[in-house]
């Protein structure tokens, strides 16, 4: 039996994408075609792999749903993915070193796409490592407190951050630790942007 083609494969993902979003949102093909301007009969082709449907209509369909245009080709594979493991205890290990500061970390987690950067890292600061660097950067950066207390600040901010506290903060203003208060603080970083 001879395999379908490539472009076969998406049009049905796409089909299968569109019908779960439809569902999920309670509309029925008469419905959608209402909100999208796409006609009913050809939403049930797309459905069901028989068309390869354009930009437009694709994006029409997308805006109807309230959804980027990507969720409708999130069946489709992909010829490749990565995964990371880290084992407890492990980690590639280093250790950053500023003018008068320097503490260490491990990272956990690297992930580069064309479309996204990912990065988690286990970080201990020692009170007497000096003061720790701030940053500015991009995209957002996630942060949980394992052990100790600290001082962080975002913009004019600052929050003293103790054992479970999380925070999240656009990358785009200055944010970092700026004292720590006990002996040693240790806390789980995940920061995530564009390319």
């Amino acid at each position: 039996m001879k395999a379908d083609p490539p472009g076969k494969l998406i049009d049905r993902a796409i089909g299968a994408s569109l019908i779960e979003l439809r569902r999920q949102r309670g509309h029925s093909a008469r419905s959608l075609a209402d909100l999208s301007g796409v006609s009913a009969a050809m939403i049930s082709r797309i459905e069901n792999g028989l068309v390869s449907p354009s930009i437009g209509t694709l994006a029409a369909l997308a805006e109807a749903l309230e959804v980027p245009i990507v969720s409708l080709f999130r069946e489709t594979q992909t010829d490749h993915t990565d995964f990371t493991l880290v084992r407890c205890g492990e980690g590639l290990k280093s250790t950053r070193i500023t003018d008068d500061h320097q503490h260490e970390y491990v990272n956990l987690a690297i992930h580069a796409r064309k479309d996204l950067r990912f990065q988690a890292r286990r970080v201990t600061l020692l009170r007497e490592g000096g003061p720790p660097p701030t940053y500015v950067g991009h995209g957002v950066v996630f942060v949980q407190v394992i052990d100790g207390e600290a001082v962080y600040r975002y913009g004019q901010q600052c929050l003293t951050l103790r054992a479970g506290d999380s925070i999240s903060v656009d990358a785009e203003l200055n944010h970092g630790f700026v004292e720590v208060l006990t002996p040693e603080f240790t806390f789980l970083t995940v920061q995530a942007e564009r390319p």
